[in-house]
């Protein structure tokens, strides 16, 4: 049989000695009500509890420290101006990266970041990471400064025929500095009646449906058009960004986050664009995406009855 270890038994009592409990039976820090030494726990499991609590607290408490020291020592990293206030429309089925990219730049930035859902529920996303809003259209800012749509095709198309979604952005576009998307996104822009008259991108795969309500359908990576600026798929959100940062900032300031950053991309493969695979090729990537495109090709469509184009 193993003897007691000494060591751990000497911890113990100095753990115990230093602790003054209030009443006869002392209770365990962070563990249920009741939970105590009189459970029926050994001496020396219950010093171990403690000794965890105690440590689980230090750790607690020098994570925040450490992230106090890193702020203090990232001040030199702030970009003069006014405060920047985003507001970025989270809903289901959207595509994580449209929203992290962006949330990296503008958090580099310095921006006050809100995501804002129709409720305060996780929203689901593409690759199953959930994502929480931090405020819903009552408590958004109303004056703004960015209003930002990400893409997912099948969220988006719920999003066009979703009156709470339409009205949220209708709101606040009138008082945001820039009205921007990346990806679909800009599908729900447009449904919303925002784009209309405005040359605008979106995904290669439904950027064909931007002139059904309104828009001036365009093939560039990033497209700004006077105070709207839409990203084309995922990826181009990046470059988006960048180029939002830059008139939010200043170029010194974009190309500051952009090394940060490591963004200087060499795809292994050319076959990232329309533009650079085979015709048949795009036939048959087409085919792969036929009910999701008819599923946004009549959301369009009921945009396009609701706007009266």
């Amino acid at each position: 049989m193993m003897k007691p270890d000494s060591t751990l038994e000497s911890s113990s009592c100095a753990v115990f000695a230093q602790i003054e409990p209030s009443r006869k039976e002392t209770t365990i820090p962070n563990f249920p009500p009741g939970f105590s030494s009189s459970s029926g726990l050994k001496r020396r499991t219950f010093a171990t509890l403690i000794l965890s609590s105690i440590v689980s607290e230090s750790a607690k408490a020098a994570s925040s420290s450490s992230e106090k020291e890193h702020l203090e020592h990232m001040q030199g990293m702030h970009f003069p101006g006014p405060p920047i206030k985003i507001a970025m429309l989270v809903y289901p089925n959207i595509v994580l990266q449209d929203l992290v990219g962006l949330q990296t730049i503008f958090k580099i930035l310095g921006a006050e970041i809100h995501l804002v859902g129709m409720t305060m529920k996780p929203v689901s996303t593409d690759v199953g990471i959930p994502v929480p809003p931090t405020d819903t259209p009552e408590t958004c800012p109303q004056e703004l400064d960015v209003l930002f749509v990400p893409g997912g095709l099948m969220g988006t198309t719920a999003c066009m025929n979703d009156p709470a979604v339409l009205a949220f952005l209708t709101s606040r576009a009138s008082h945001s500095r820039f009205i921007t998307s990346v990806c679909t996104g800009s599908l729900i822009l447009a449904a919303a009646g925002l784009l209309e008259g405005y040359k605008a991108t979106s995904h290669w795969g439904v950027v064909n449906l931007l002139p059904l309500m309104g828009a001036i359908e365009s093939h560039e990576r990033v497209v700004q058009d006077r105070n709207r600026i839409t990203g084309a798929g995922v990826t181009a959100g990046l470059d988006f960004g960048l180029t939002l940062a830059a008139q939010l900032r200043g170029q010194p300031a974009a190309e500051h986050i952009q090394l940060i950053m490591q963004y200087a991309p060499q795809p292994p493969f050319h076959h990232g664009d329309p533009s650079e695979v085979s015709k048949t090729q795009m036939a048959l990537e087409r085919s792969h995406r036929t009910w999701m495109d008819e599923k946004a090709l009549q959301a369009a469509k009921t945009a396009a009855t609701r706007l009266k184009l």
